[in-house]
């Protein structure tokens, strides 16, 4: 068994020696998270997909040119979080915002059959609607904490803030969804009582 820190290192030292040969395997294990990221801050899907594609070609560009001790000693995650955050922000669009956190968790588990498949695609877009209304400084935090499951640690790196910030905006941001989701719930048991 990897475990993801031990994993991203193995992965950052064969991109160290071979950035073409690995480069694919980095994509792969990366694409949600690159894709999360900007989808969370343009709220757009056309917009995050071709962000994300940027972002991957940024990466390989700078991969190329970077020593390879440099390469080696790359934290991935943060690193491409902070590549997909910086285009994002560059590029953002005043768009119709989507479905942000089921278009990142949707993925159907086994045995599931379509009144739970159903259930589950109300339920990311409920959390998905009240997520967005958070401001975006605690969405993302919110979202690379409990969606893309970075550590504080990683969070810092790719938003560029002090742990302690980031800690602060994940809890208030889990705060306000807290509140958003009893009064979402005192209304519409107000409406089933009339």
């Amino acid at each position: 068994m990897c475990y993801p820190d031990v994993c991203m290192e193995e992965l950052a030292a064969r991109l160290a020696r071979d950035v073409d040969g690995c480069f694919a395997e980095l994509m792969a294990e990366h694409q949600d998270l690159v894709f999360g990221v900007a989808l969370r801050v343009v709220r757009d899907r056309a917009a995050a997909e071709d962000i994300a594609q940027e972002a991957f070609v940024r990466a390989y560009r700078a991969l190329k040119r970077y020593p390879a001790q440099r390469v080696a000693d790359i934290r991935l995650r943060p690193w491409l979080a902070r590549i997909s955050l910086n285009l994002a922000r560059n590029n953002r669009r005043g768009v119709r915002p989507t479905d942000t956190l089921d278009a990142a968790t949707s993925s159907a588990q086994a045995g599931d059959g379509p009144v739970r498949l159903a259930e589950r695609r109300e339920e990311h877009r409920f959390w998905s609607r009240l997520l967005d209304q958070l401001p975006e400084r605690y969405r993302l935090a919110v979202a690379l904490r409990h969606v893309e499951g970075m550590s504080y640690s990683e969070m810092a790196d790719a938003l560029a803030r002090p742990i302690g910030t980031i800690k602060s905006d994940v809890h208030r941001g889990v705060r306000e969804l807290r509140a958003a989701y009893e009064t979402e719930q005192r209304t519409i048991a107000q409406r089933e009582a009339v």
